[in-house]
């Protein structure tokens, strides 16, 4: 089993991080996606989202594009620190900022000439439309879900988790379950999703299959299965298959412990 915890301090979860605490009750699961959710607020955490600023959000969830929360974490404490304040507007501060500059703070979180060009773009459509980052906050909270979703996939560099997750951790929208790497990577091989689904597909199973209340925790309880259990290349399964804590429940798509091969689950033969 991987030791691979993000920070205790994260917008998306950990054990000191964001959301509130709430509780559920396990024994009314209705399916079997509803079931392991609980079982992994359980083992990890049941929390509830929202009250984040949006643009805020919107950066952080940028920054963590195709890195860890370990790498990401950092660059959003070192832009924060050197861009936002008390008397600053973060969305205008970043329209104005140097892109060299913002890349060198943002470094740890790797692509980092990349996301610092996506980060000014985002700063300046925001500030064109909205007028400051708490005005584009008003727009997520208070205009209806599908509405701030299609505006958010306008901004460069904006794809469906990101929008998602704007939604979930800044508007605290119910019934929002972005969808990243690992979330698609472990329904495909629980046997809930189809295996050759994409994560658009991924994410309208999870959010008919879960109740609303759940699908914040579900989300960030599922990536920290993904990285301690259900990893890509080495799921805790292939050495002994009562590590893992939904091994009862999991149909191991494209994973076979006998052979010790794993194979995207797009890619395991039909049974």
């Amino acid at each position: 089993m991987s030791d691979d915890r993000e920070p205790s301090v994260n917008i998306s979860g950990g054990d000191a991080g964001g959301g509130a605490p709430t509780e559920f009750d396990p024994a009314a699961a209705e399916t079997r996606a509803e079931r392991v959710v609980d079982r992994l607020g359980e083992l990890y955490w049941q929390k509830t989202y929202g009250g984040q600023d949006a643009f805020t959000c919107l950066v952080r969830t940028i920054l963590s594009q195709n890195t860890s929360d370990k790498a990401s974490q950092p660059a959003h404490d070192a832009l924060v620190e050197r861009y936002d304040g008390p008397d600053r507007d973060l969305a205008e501060s970043l329209a104005d900022a140097e892109r060299s500059e913002l890349a060198e703070t943002i470094s740890s979180a790797g692509l980092y000439n990349q996301k610092s060009e996506m980060i000014i773009g985002a700063a300046e459509e925001i500030l064109e439309e909205f007028g400051s980052a708490a005005g584009f906050d008003d727009f997520v909270r208070e205009e209806e879900p599908e509405d701030v979703r299609q505006r958010l996939l306008e901004i460069h560099g904006v794809g469906p988790k990101t929008a998602d997750c704007v939604l979930l951790f800044a508007s605290g929208r119910g019934g929002v379950f972005p969808v990243d790497t690992h979330v698609h990577r472990i329904y495909r091989r629980l046997g809930i999703a189809p295996p050759d689904a994409d994560h658009e597909v991924v994410r309208a199973v999870l959010e008919r299959e879960v109740p609303a209340a759940k699908c914040g925790f579900g989300h960030t309880a599922s990536i920290q299965f993904g990285r301690e259990y259900c990893t890509a290349r080495k799921p805790a399964c292939l050495e002994d298959p009562d590590a893992c804590p939904m091994a009862d429940v999991c149909e191991q798509v494209g994973v076979y412990p006998a052979t010790g091969e794993v194979v995207d689950p797009a890619e395991a033969p039909e049974s």
